[in-house]
């Protein structure tokens, strides 16, 4: 296995991804992401963004910058030592021509900050993460002299496509910021709500996620959540409907609503869920991913460039659908998400 070329686990990666097995030992076709898919043609159909990627020294990492490029997405311009990049997409027969080269010496925060200093000079509109680790490059882009700062707090959002849900479904911050605060919750949801009001979604409903849909102050979340909901009435968040605390149960499902004697005001499920803190979060979208089918792109936000975070364990569709989802973000361009 380990001296399988990248190529060769491609195919095997691409016939995974067409087949799921069931539990029998049966085979069923992988589920239809159409929300995903609309977010790709349509970053398609913008054109490709300049995409400054971030020490791209595994397999994985040039995988995913030639996939974006063949796809029409992305002008990949790859940070970091030119001879050892090259060197391994020989070995695994991946082609660079048309790709760009920004050559630093062989180490991942010099590659980091000639990112953030290609996309401070206008040279690029998106970072990409490579195979550097994650406070390596984010500590870069919130440097002081970094130039990509913003007034607010950066947060990290997802979107989800569930098998068979006709919307997709934001969520945040499950990636970066682990203990919020109250004015931190604020930027987190305004982060997320800009996002997709660039998509399309012109007023979303965002449910603020806690263990029970009282105040209780044993529960800080709770407390925190009906803050944000009364701040959204305010005009301290803005474009969206708030409202929290919600369990989750009574967020995404009418019935559980209604048995709890809620009056959610005939609302369908939320557009965007905002989870208490990183823990909460992390484990709720993974059990999106690995029980309930879900696939996912994901974003930096509160950036003065969309800054995308792949994973070694994000599949070939998650790592393109998140290119696409910065490069609509970095131009602007709005996709029709969510029907009727």
């Amino acid at each position: 296995m380990n001296d399988m070329t990248m190529t060769e686990r491609r195919k095997k990666a691409a016939r995974s991804t067409r087949a799921t097995a069931g539990t029998d030992g049966s085979t069923a076709a992988a589920p239809a992401r159409p929300h995903l898919d609309r977010l790709v043609a349509t970053a398609q159909r913008v054109g490709p963004a300049p995409v400054a990627v971030a020490y791209p020294c595994s397999a994985n990492a040039i995988e995913a910058a030639v996939a974006t490029q063949r796809l029409g997405l992305a002008h990949p311009i790859l940070v970091g030592p030119r001879q050892r990049i090259e060197t391994l997409a020989r070995k695994e027969n991946l082609d660079l021509r048309g790709v760009t080269f920004a050559e630093t010496e062989d180490d991942p925060h010099a590659a980091a900050r000639a990112c953030v200093g290609l996309c401070r000079d206008g040279q690029a509109s998106v970072i990409m993460k490579g195979s550097l680790h994650t406070d390596e490059l984010l500590g870069a882009v919130v440097a002081r002299d970094s130039g990509l700062r913003t007034p607010r707090r950066m947060s990290h959002a997802f979107v989800f496509d569930l098998p068979g849900d006709p919307h997709p479904l934001f969520m945040a911050d499950c990636v970066v910021n682990i203990e919020p605060g109250l004015m931190d919750k604020r930027d987190i949801i305004q982060n997320a709500i800009d996002l997709m009001h660039a998509l399309g979604i012109a007023r979303p409903y965002a449910a603020v996620l806690s263990a029970v849909e009282t105040i209780n102050p044993a529960i800080p979340g709770t407390i925190e959540a009906a803050a944000l909901a009364k701040m959204s009435e305010r005009g301290q968040i803005t474009g969206a409907l708030v409202d929290g605390p919600l369990g989750f149960d009574a967020a995404v499902s009418a019935e559980a609503a209604r048995i709890k004697g809620l009056d959610l005001q005939g609302r369908e499920r939320p557009d965007l869920l905002i989870v208490p803190n990183l823990e909460a979060g992390n484990m709720l979208y993974k059990e999106l991913v690995y029980l309930a089918h879900a696939e996912c792109a994901g974003l930096i936000l509160g950036t003065r460039v969309p800054v995308v975070l792949t994973s070694r364990a994000d599949s070939p569709q998650a790592r393109v659908a998140s290119c696409a989802l910065a490069v609509l973000q970095a131009k602007g361009a709005p996709v029709t998400t969510r029907t009727g």
